[in-house]
C-alpha cells in the first residue's frame, strides 16, 4: 500500500475502534436495574455480566432544534420518572462518507447526549472523557463505553457534539445575535458536557476533580481547543492528544474570513442572509449545502471544519496565543509514525508543502528531494507523500505543541507510535486499540496503563520521562519501547502552525 487516503484512513480508524473487544452482554432493562440520580432526573441503566454499570444517551443539553439551532447549548428539561438509559443514542447529523455509514443512518439533530460506564455509583474514581474523531463533520461516541476500560477502576464518559455546519458554521446573522461571536457550537457542546460531568459525575462514582479528557484525530484537535479556551480551566485536570493538535498544522481562520462560509451557505440555499430561513431549512438541505462549502486556503475541503475558526467566544484568539497564557495542566501529545496521505492527493503536494513551511519552502523541498523521482516505498514510513503528510499534519504540529507547552512550564509527555496490530505499518487510528483497548505493546507493556496513570496521578508511569528538558520522546516500535532524546528536527523546525 503506497499511501493512505483521507477516506481510507478514517475507515481504518473505525476498524481500529471496533477491535476493542466484543461488546459485553447487557442485561435487559428491568425495574431492578441500576438507577443513578442526575441533576435533571433519575436514569435507569444496565449492568453487564462483569458488573460494569452503563448509562447511555444521557441528555446533557436540550435538543438544538428550531430556535436552538446554532445557539449555545441550553440545559435539558428535567424529568421525574426514571429515564431509560439502556440504549444507544442518535449520532449527530452528518453526511455519509462511507466509513461512517452507520452513524449517518442514526443521525439526528437531537443528539446532545453522553454515555457513562462505571463499576459503582459510589466512590471517587478518576474520570476519563473520550472525544471522538471524524474531521469534526462525522463519527460518534459509538460503543466507546462498551469496552472494558471502566473495569480499570475509572469512570468512562463518551460525548456527542454537533458536527459539520451544524456544529461549526460562522454566519453574519448568527454573529449579530451574539455580539459578534459565531461558530464553534460543537466546542460549546463539549464544554457543556464537561460542565455536566463536573456537576453530576460524583453520582456515578467519579471524582469531579480528577477529570481527564482525551481524543484522537479531530477529537485530539478539540482537546487542544479545550486546553486553550478561557472557558475551561476548572473543568478538567489533564489531557491526552492522539494524532491531532489545535490547528492540525493549518493556519487559523480569522472571523472575517470565516464569515464567508456563511455567505456561501446563503448563496447555495438562496436565503437572504437572515437567521429565520436558515433555522427553517430542512436538515437534508443543510447537509447537501455542507458539501458545497469551500475554503480557498485549503487543499482539501475534507479539512473544512478542522481549520480553527477564531470565533470571539470559545476561541477569542489563535490557539497558540491562548495556550501561551492558559493555566498549565499535564498533557500527553503524540502521533503515529505513518498516518495518512496528502490532503487533495499528489496534485496538491507542492501547495501543501508551501502552506506548511512558508518562507522555508525551498529548504523543505530540498529535504524531501521533490525534484527527484519517487524513491521506493519504505516498509515502515510508506511513500514519500505519506511521509510528507504525516510530517505537516501530525508530527511537526505535535512537536510545536509540545515545545510551546513545555516552554510555559506545563508537564508534557510526547510519544511516537510505529505500531499496528499484527505488526503492520502504523496508520491513522492505529493508536486507539492500544489506548482505549487492551492490546499490549510488543514488549508486553501497556500504553493504556500510561493513560490510566495520567488520569489517576496527573503523570504517566515513572518509565516515561517528561518531554522537557531535552525534548525526550517515548518511541514505540516493533523492537520495543525506548526513550529518544529528540525526534529528527528536520523539517519540523521549519513548520509554521500547531
Amino acid at each position: 500500500m503506497s499511501r493512505l487516503t483521507w477516506r481510507a484512513a478514517l475507515a481504518r480508524t473505525l476498524a481500529a475502534a471496533l477491535t476493542l473487544g466484543a461488546s459485553p452482554a447487557l442485561a435487559a432493562p428491568a425495574p431492578g436495574g441500576p438507577v443513578a440520580q442526575s441533576a435533571s432526573g433519575p436514569l435507569l441503566g444496565s449492568a453487564d455480566a462483569d458488573g460494569v454499570l452503563r448509562f447511555r444517551a444521557i441528555p446533557y443539553a436540550a435538543p438544538p432544534l428550531g430556535a436552538l439551532r446554532w445557539q449555545p447549548p441550553q440545559p435539558p428539561a428535567p424529568w421525574k420518572a426514571p429515564r431509560d438509559a439502556t440504549h444507544e443514542g442518535a449520532s449527530c447529523l452528518q453526511n455519509d462518507y462511507g466509513w461512517n455509514h452507520a452513524d449517518y443512518v442514526r443521525g439526528s439533530e437531537d443528539c446532545l447526549t453522553l454515555d457513562v460506564a462505571t463499576t459503582a455509583l459510589s466512590g471517587k474514581r478518576p474520570v476519563m472523557v473520550w472525544i471522538h474523531g471524524g474531521s469534526n463533520r462525522a463519527g460518534s461516541a459509538g460503543g466507546t463505553v462498551l469496552g472494558d476500560l471502566a473495569k480499570q477502576d475509572v469512570v468512562v464518559v463518551a460525548i456527542q457534539y454537533r458536527l459539520g455546519l451544524f456544529g461549526f458554521l460562522p454566519h453574519r446573522a448568527l454573529a449579530a445575535e451574539r455580539h459578534g461571536q459565531t461558530g464553534n457550537y460543537g466546542l460549546m457542546d463539549q464544554i457543556a458536557a464537561l460542565r455536566w460531568i463536573k456537576a453530576n459525575i460524583a453520582r456515578f462514582g467519579g471524582d469531579p476533580d480528577k477529570v481527564m479528557i482525551f481524543g484522537e484525530s479531530a477529537g485530539a484537535e478539540d482537546v487542544g481547543y479545550l486546553l486553550a479556551s478561557p472557558q475551561t480551566p476548572s473543568l478538567f485536570a489533564a489531557a491526552a492528544l492522539q494524532s491531532g493538535t489545535p490547528g492540525f498544522g493549518l493556519p487559523p481562520r480569522p472571523l472575517d474570513e470565516a464569515l464567508r462560509l456563511g455567505d456561501q451557505l446563503d448563496a447555495v440555499l438562496g436565503t437572504d442572509g437572515s437567521v429565520a430561513p436558515l433555522r427553517a431549512a430542512s436538515a437534508h438541505a443543510l447537509l447537501e449545502a455542507d458539501k458545497a462549502l469551500h475554503d480557498s486556503a485549503l487543499e482539501s475541503d475534507d479539512f473544512l471544519w478542522l481549520r480553527t475558526t477564531i470565533d470571539g467566544a470559545v476561541l477569542p484568539d489563535a490557539p497558540e496565543a491562548l495556550l501561551a497564557k492558559a493555566p498549565a495542566r499535564p498533557v500527553i501529545v503524540g502521533s503515529n509514525r505513518a498516518e495518512f496521505g496528502l490532503p487533495g492527493g499528489r496534485a496538491h503536494r507542492d501547495a501543501n508543502v508551501a502552506l506548511a513551511f512558508g518562507p522555508h519552502e525551498a529548504e523543505a523541498r530540498a529535504f524531501y528531494k521533490l525534484d527527484q523521482p519517487d524513491p521506493a516505498e519504505d516498509p515502515r514510513l510508506g511513500s514519500r507523500d505519506l511521509r510528507i503528510a504525516t510530517d505537516i499534519l501530525f508530527r511537526c504540529p505535535a512537536g510545536r505543541l509540545a515545545d510551546l507547552l513545555a516552554a510555559q512550564g506545563w508537564p508534557v509527555w510526547r510519544y511516537e507510535l510505529d505500531l499496528a496490530p499484527g505488526g503492520a505499518r502504523s496508520f491513522h487510528g492505529s493508536d486507539i486499540t492500544y489506548t482505549l483497548g487492551s492490546t499490549p505493546l510488543p514488549d508486553g507493556r501497556s500504553l493504556r496503563a500510561q493513560w490510566l496513570s495520567l488520569a489517576r496521578t496527573g503523570a504517566p508511569l515513572a518509565d516515561w520521562p517528561a518531554y522537557a528538558p531535552g525534548r525526550r520522546t517515548l518511541s514505540l516500535t516493533p523492537q520495543g519501547t525506548s526513550t529518544v532524546q529528540a525526534l529528527a528536527d528536520t523539517p519540523c523546525r521549519w513548520s509554521r502552525y500547531l
